[in-house]
């Protein structure tokens, strides 16, 4: 068994890789071929019971179905970035803008892909790092087209706390921001999660109605302003629909 600093963590791990191995097992096959206490394995394998990730029929333990809802996810991500790849590539190039692809992840938006700009002008992000949807024109785009009843229970778990001047801490004035962002088809974050940087972001909508990530181009207010933003923002809205047909397909 692998050992690292997070021993809960390497026992659950045992546990998995002598299911995805072996199959179906007994509680004393699996804790026989861990090592790990009686004890240790029932609290276990209760958890992993009640986390979906191991199932449990007639005595027997396998891998649950969770583990298939997470690879989907995996494979769904993956897909999504092929499928951006070179929509996103000519929009960076076109716009000269830094431009991320992102997912929603619980009560964040997470960067899963990122093209730097061809200018000097960097902006500081990378991929897996968690923003908050509030404040960030990816986390709106994420948001608006969401159903109500899972924007509801979302938006309570998300911190309005102040990154800027002109950061929504409201919750209702953050719906208000939404339903803006839903009737132009873009979103917008007017320098709400870093001071003097710009955002202009679009979701990704599969043929289901549901939002499945979102595409976002950022800048310094020399290169996102209002002489420019509406024709930066048709380019955005463009290659998410491009995007999004690609990944249809």
């Amino acid at each position: 068994m692998v050992t690292t600093q997070t021993p809960a963590i390497d026992k659950a791990m045992a546990v998995f890789a002598f299911l995805a191995e072996n199959g179906r097992a007994s509680f004393t096959q699996i804790q026989k071929a861990t090592g790990l206490p009686k004890s240790t394995s029932s609290s276990l394998l209760a958890s992993l019971l009640a986390h979906g990730l191991v199932s449990l029929e007639e005595g027997r333990y396998a891998l649950g179905l969770r583990w298939y809802e997470l690879g989907n996810k995996v494979e769904e991500s993956l897909d999504i970035k092929r499928a951006a790849m070179e929509p996103l590539t000519q929009l960076r190039d076109r716009t000269q803008l830094t431009c991320h692809l992102g997912v929603l992840e619980g009560s964040s938006a997470i960067y899963v892909l990122k093209l730097e700009s061809p200018t000097a002008i960097v902006i500081r992000s990378w991929v897996g790092r968690r923003l908050s949807l509030h404040s960030s024109g990816l986390g709106k785009a994420l948001l608006a087209w969401l159903p109500e009843a899972k924007l509801n229970a979302i938006l309570p778990d998300v911190d309005f706390v102040r990154r800027t001047d002109t950061t929504i801490v409201g919750v209702d004035a953050f719906r208000e921001e939404l339903a803006a962002t839903r009737a132009r088809g873009w979103a917008f974050d007017n320098a709400e999660d870093n001071d003097g940087v710009y955002c202009v972001a679009a979701p990704l909508i599969n043929a289901a109605g549901e939002v499945t990530a979102a595409i976002s181009v950022s800048g310094v207010s020399s290169q996102v302003n209002r002489a420019n933003l509406d024709d930066i923002a048709a380019a955005v809205v463009a290659t998410a629909g491009r995007i999004a047909a690609d990944y249809r397909h």
